[in-house]
């Protein structure tokens, strides 16, 4: 059909100049490229880069310039990991752009030519061919057999039919994104860029991503560790002042105990922890775009997830078939590869066991306009070309062993009437080789069953297709009748009468295999799934049941129940249906609104908003549109929505390393706090120098804390529920683990001081080693899995520390630095027993207060 456009010739090249001046190039809003300074001024402003830079400018003030050297490069250091992070996902999110359509064919006084698809503009007549991607919002001026995929729009996955409709305006209707399946077209461009339907959506993700639940929790520790640090370092520096200490001694000691409070390795253990994790990642095709998107994952307790192109492989796939002689039999195999199986009671079936089946996909294959595409150079996998319901049609009989080419060689088509959304059926007329002819007809059960296009002849079995039909529509399935009838003449009033019913097809779009597994996870990790789709609610709702989404009696609820308010409460429903971008993005807030930490997934434009909003963005790689893309914290690029549980893993690994390294870190800073209160009051006027403290602090903090980052998981992880949002990084009990070790390292390090002192040893020096030796002796109880080589860094960091401490009292260069003196060698085995107890004091409350559990 053709309605005539208001530019016939289409736009003139200055015409075209004229209104791309005024509209604006046809990209929706492109986030311009962020310079490196910004990045690494992002990176400085990380809560915890500040409390590094605060410690730096205390070390500045102490004169220490190799402290201050350390912490410097620890900055340097993260702030590159993370701005390298970015830059290398940005790249890789570039070279997934490979779905944009870069050029259009226009009409240009009165030519076809091609432009840049930034160059189209309103009054543009478009021509579109199958494999083509709408360059943007339009209406349809010709159209011939011209099928769109809009489900990145819509998410609905079944194609729609486009032809010009002074009744249907919304079958005149093609907009930006979308795919032309069949068929050919002339569309007339009425808005471009911003102002199109894709521009549209994107509008809604203007809202910049807020802080990650570690960044608050390292925030709210940050604020709440400096404020300690800095009131009992006074109460050092008033107390020695007191006791006759020079004031200026007694000020670099409470500075250098402000410094040793501040665990500064903590910002490179997060930002290794994090690359690691990209990393990993990586290796699984998945994309990070920002690092702390790693942590987000662990911390989720929803999973929002989009339908089609997700939890489903967005394709049509026959799944049953239905024969008034046969019964049922079902279809499988994996994608539109010929290779699979059909089966009927237990046997598997071929075209010589099955002529009630052969007879119905013979019809199938003859009343079709696709054609399956077997993998080339650039396909790894069989692919449709035209309609992909009409493709799962193709699939299913040649996994019967039909042959294609052959059925359609020897009963050519010499007629037909096209599928109509008016008329739901189509119909073809063949030769046969007797030289009658042969009708086929496909289409919706309530048109072929219930018309005048079935001869008179069983009503039971139309009954039966009735209820079967039905059944299968409840189930979420789309069926299609098929009917045949051979006659030996075909006058065209006397096609559509008289058929023979072959039987029913149902097709669905099949959901990944990886996507119930995914689902399972994720309820045993303690993350509850929802599903948020603008497919049917029948459709979506069989598909969750399927998936373990939803149960057997749970209905899904669709947009219009959210808007009227008719739903309840969003967050006790599971399944949401016919959603729009505006109701997406709802559902994600009022989840966020009762203190959830929410993940969406999705790979359409309609997810958008949505993924932006969300605490953690997730999109396909392959299918997702760049859109999708630009909104989400994670790309994955071999759409496998299986690596969202390794992103969980992986994030819940991160943040059980922080806190692994904080136990070790901050009881060893509690531990000197509490030796340099304590000390006085046993004769120790001064326990440690301000270089002492910072050495063991420089060598305790270091490559051992750093080393931390890298530890594995600890086997358990995703059985165990997230953590609560509002927790503390320091919860769970963990602060007083920390005062326990704190407290048993300082009584440790106190009693060996005390002896020494007494026994006229050199009480300093032994109090230096034993306090460093006890802490890396803590440090190696801390390891995720004791008692093997995982992680041989954080072994090698340990050992190395251990000996540059002991080195610290008997290496002259060191000795003058520390001020240490050398003890005699039976002494030494202080420093061995400190640090084995230190192992078995860390193992044994490991043993009864497991991360994650409940005390014994």
């Amino acid at each position: 059909m053709t309605t005539p456009p208001q530019n016939p010739q289409g736009l003139t090249e200055s015409e075209a100049a004229d209104r791309l001046a005024r509209h604006g190039p046809n990209v929706v809003t492109s986030v311009r490229p962020t310079p490196v300074w910004r990045r690494v001024l992002a990176q400085l402003r990380d809560p915890l880069i500040l409390v590094l830079l605060v410690a730096m400018t205390l070390t500045i003030a102490t004169g220490d310039l190799v402290d201050t050297s350390i912490i410097g490069i620890v900055i340097v250091a993260n702030s590159a990991v993370g701005v390298a992070q970015e830059v290398r996902a940005e790249r890789a999110v570039a070279a997934l752009r490979a779905l944009s359509a870069p050029v259009a064919r226009v009409l240009r006084d009165g030519a076809e030519r091609e432009v840049n698809i930034a160059d189209v503009v309103p009054g543009d007549v478009v021509l579109l061919g199958e494999g083509d991607i709408v360059p943007a919002d339009g209406c349809v001026v010709e159209a011939a057999r011209l099928l769109v995929d809009e489900s990145s729009l819509t998410g609905e996955s079944v194609p729609v039919a486009k032809e010009t409709s002074p009744d249907d305006m919304s079958a005149g209707v093609v907009s930006a994104g979308t795919v032309v399946l069949r068929g050919r077209g002339r569309v007339e461009v009425t808005a471009t860029g911003a102002a199109s339907a894709t521009g549209r959506i994107a509008a809604l993700m203007a809202a910049p991503p807020g802080l990650t639940p570690l960044q608050h929790r390292l925030a709210r520790f940050g604020r709440a560790l400096a404020l300690i640090a800095v009131v009992l370092s006074a109460v050092v520096l008033l107390g020695g002042i007191v006791r006759g200490q020079p004031v200026e001694l007694m000020v670099v000691a409470a500075i250098s105990l402000v410094v040793a409070a501040v665990p500064e390795s903590l910002p490179a253990v997060v930002t290794l922890a994090l690359a690691l994790g990209a990393h990993r990642m990586a290796g699984r095709h998945a994309i990070v775009r920002r690092l702390p998107a790693v942590e987000t994952l662990g911390s989720i307790t929803v999973l929002a997830t989009d339908k089609t192109g997700t939890l489903t492989e967005g394709r049509m796939a026959a799944q049953r078939l239905w024969t008034p002689a046969g019964g049922e039999a079902t279809v499988s195999g994996v994608g539109y590869a010929p290779e699979g199986r059909v089966e009927r009671d237990g046997s598997v079936l071929g075209a010589d066991q099955a002529p009630d089946l052969v007879e119905l996909l013979t019809a199938a294959v003859l009343c079709n306009d696709a054609a399956l595409r077997p993998p080339d150079a650039d396909d790894i996998a069989w692919t449709a070309l035209g309609d992909p319901t009409e493709a799962a049609l193709l699939t299913a009989a040649a996994r019967l062993g039909l042959d294609i080419a052959e059925l359609r060689a020897g009963m050519p088509r010499v007629d037909e009437i096209p599928f109509s959304s008016e008329r739901k059926r189509m119909i073809t007329v063949h030769r046969r080789p007797d030289g009658q002819w042969r009708v086929t007809c496909k289409g919706a059960p309530e048109t072929v069953l219930c018309g005048h296009l079935l001869a008179e002849g069983d009503p039971e079995s139309r009954h039966q297709a009735l209820a079967r039909a039905g059944e299968w529509a409840r189930e979420g399935y789309r069926v299609l009748a098929v009917a045949t009838a051979d006659r030996a003449d075909s006058p065209p009033d006397d096609w559509e009468s008289g058929l023979g019913l072959l039987g029913l097809v149902a097709i669905l779009d099949p959901p990944r295999e990886a996507a119930a597994g995914t689902v399972a996870a994720c309820r045993a990790a303690g993350i509850t799934p929802v599903l948020v789709t603008g497919d049917h609610p029948l459709t979506a709702a069989a598909v969750a049941r399927r998936l373990g989404i939803a149960s057997a009696e749970e209905e899904a609820v669709t947009g219009e129940g959210i808007r009227s308010g008719t739903a309840g409460d969003p967050t006790a429903v599971r399944v949401f249906a016919r959603t729009t971008p505006e109701q997406k993005l709802g559902i994600v807030e009022s989840w966020r609104g009762t203190g959830h930490v929410v993940a969406m997934t999705g790979d359409g434009v309609n997810d958008g908003p949505a993924l932006r909003r969300a605490d953690i963005g997730v999109a396909m790689g392959r299918r997702g549109t760049e859109v999708a893309r630009q909104a989400a914290d994670l790309v994955l690029a071999d759409d496998d929505i299986g690596t969202v549980v390794a992103a969980v893993e992986e994030g819940r690994r991160v943040y059980a390393n922080v806190r692994r390294f904080l136990l070790y870190a901050l009881a060893g800073g509690s531990a000197e706090i509490l030796v340099m209160l304590a000390g006085p009051a046993l004769g120790m006027v001064l326990p440690l120098l301000p270089a002492q403290i910072l050495w063991i602090n420089l060598l305790t903090h270091g490559l051992p804390g750093v080393a931390f980052g890298a530890e594995p998981t600890s086997g358990d992880s995703m059985h165990r529920p997230p953590r609560p949002p509002e927790e503390s990084v320091l919860g769970e009990g963990l602060w007083a683990r920390i005062l326990t070790l704190g407290t048993l390292i300082a009584a440790v390090t106190l009693a060996v001081g005390y002896w020494a002192h007494g026994t006229g040893r050199p009480w300093q020096t032994l109090v230096f080693l034993v306090l460093g030796a006890t802490q890396l002796g803590v440090g190696l109880g801390s390891r995720a899995r004791p008692g093997t080589l995982a992680n041989p860094f954080l072994l090698l960091a340990l050992a190395a520390a251990l000996a540059l401490q002991i080195a610290g009292a008997y290496v002259p260069l060191l000795r003058g630095l520390l001020d240490t003196r050398p003890t005699a060698p039976p002494d030494v085995g202080f420093v061995g027993a400190a640090f084995a107890l230190g192992y078995v004091a860390m193992r044994l409350q490991a043993w009864l207060v497991p991360e994650g559990g409940r005390a014994r």
